[in-house]
């Protein structure tokens, strides 16, 4: 749920809150966005890219590739600007090709002129797809990031996937770890999605025995609702925010989904809430005193403009695609993305 508060905004890189006379907030957008196939024409050796080709399914050129490269900005650099007009400080991203996609991101005119960087590591996923993390450097610190591998319990190696893209660094001082994920496809059972729940839940911990300081978000793609076994249970990451014990995790996104019907992705004409970004319990408001020396999750949404929505045809209402029906109509992406606040007390 959105809390309702009066703000004042100054300072281009990071949002001032007025809550009280004598005290100013900063407040930081992290959002995630599933960019849903950003393929360069290029293909890469050992990777089943050969639909995003320009011989391919796709017929994939380079006016295409612009194109979706420039709406993929367009939305990137909307992110978190209903309250900090310098947008977002972190955004996870799923189903990127490689880091020469990711520079031609940022090296958008916009994404540029506000300074973004990424982090990448080039993952094994047979379809060549990744997670990566965008930051704007005057507001998120990264000093470590690596790719921890999902692994199949059976020892599978010839299904190898997306593994969990894990930034640590700080924002104003406080240490924070970003996990940036995309589970596996709803082509598989949940067993597999539960494997990758588990996975994360031990990295977290494991994160959290080494410094306990840590405050931790865990975002992506997960392909489950926040409801499903993966989430609810191998992660733990709960409803409300009262049921949050030490090593779990909040989960806002459930009540927008169960509660209130909104979601981020269509499936048969329903909605589900497959983009999530999750909160380790150091970054809670528990106890609901509105202390915030540290950084303290304080609102969250998910992000919806007109321009992203389909708004004629056989899929109106639903997220407008880059191609519909094997036709390319110049779209996004068939996910919306979701954007969270944190807020600091400014010393």
């Amino acid at each position: 749920m959105l809390r309702k508060f009066t703000f004042s905004l100054f300072v281009l890189l990071m949002a001032t809150v007025s809550l009280h006379a004598e005290k100013k907030y900063g407040l930081y957008p992290v959002a995630f966005y599933n960019l849903e196939n950003i393929f360069d024409t290029i293909h890469d050796e050992g990777k089943n890219d050969y639909e995003f080709l320009p011989n391919g399914s796709y017929h994939w050129d380079k006016n295409k590739y612009e194109n979706k490269v420039k709406n993929m900005a367009r939305v990137l650099l909307d992110l978190g600007t209903d309250k900090v007009p310098s947008g977002a400080a972190i955004i996870g991203v799923s189903e990127v090709e490689n880091a020469r996609v990711m520079s031609d991101l940022v090296n958008q005119p916009g994404m540029k002129a506000r300074g973004m960087k990424f982090i990448h590591i080039e993952g094994p996923d047979k379809r060549g797809v990744d997670c990566a993390l965008i930051y704007n450097p005057s507001i998120f610190k990264p000093t470590k990031w690596f790719l921890q591998p999902y692994v199949y319990e059976n020892g599978d190696t010839t299904r190898a996937t997306r593994g969990y893209l894990t930034v640590q660094g700080s924002i104003d001082g406080d240490p924070l770890t970003v996990i940036v994920c995309h589970w596996p496809s709803r082509g598989a059972t949940s067993y597999f999605r539960e494997i990758a729940g588990k996975q994360v839940r031990q990295l977290t911990d494991s994160i959290s025995k080494a410094d306990p300081q840590q405050r931790i978000i865990v975002m992506g793609d997960m392909n489950d609702d926040p409801d499903n076994s993966s989430m609810s249970k191998q992660l733990g990451a709960r409803r409300k925010m009262k049921d949050v014990d030490e090593g779990d995790f909040f989960n806002p996104w459930w009540e927008l989904l169960r509660g209130k019907g909104q979601g981020t992705l269509t499936y048969q004409g329903g909605w589900n809430l497959f983009d999530q970004i999750v909160f380790s319990r150091n970054l809670l408001d528990v106890k609901e005193r509105k202390d915030y020396r540290h950084l303290t999750l304080y609102a969250w949404h998910i992000f919806r403009r007109d321009y992203l929505i389909q708004q004629e045809g056989r899929y109106k209402g639903s997220p407008k695609r880059t191609t519909s029906s094997g036709v390319w109509v110049n779209g996004f992406s068939d996910h919306l993305p979701t954007v969270s606040y944190l807020i600091k007390e400014m010393q």
